[in-house]
């Protein structure tokens, strides 16, 4: 356990920024499932509109630090193409 008040105060520091980084992932997570849900349901108009709304959150995931930048482009790509190839309803 850690003794010194330093070593005490990185303790606190580092258990909140888990929660921090924990829940900018988790919000990341939860606009990528928005743009595979409306992928999934083949309207590419609520697709798009998701995929435009995801980006930028991704894109703050690097930015804090939480996301590599080319994790975070790798799967803007991936979803950005799936998007694009979809068939018009």
């Amino acid at each position: 356990m850690a003794n010194t008040p330093q070593a005490r105060k990185r303790v606190r520091q580092n258990e909140i920024r888990r929660q921090r980084n924990h829940a900018r992932m988790s919000r990341i997570r939860t606009f990528v499932k928005q743009v595979e849900t409306a992928i999934a349901s083949g309207d590419k108009a609520s697709a798009e509109t998701a995929l435009r709304e995801a980006q930028p959150e991704i894109m703050t995931g690097v930015s804090k630090g939480v996301m590599h930048k080319n994790t975070a482009s790798r799967k803007v790509s991936r979803l950005a193409r799936r998007v694009r190839d979809m068939v018009p309803a």
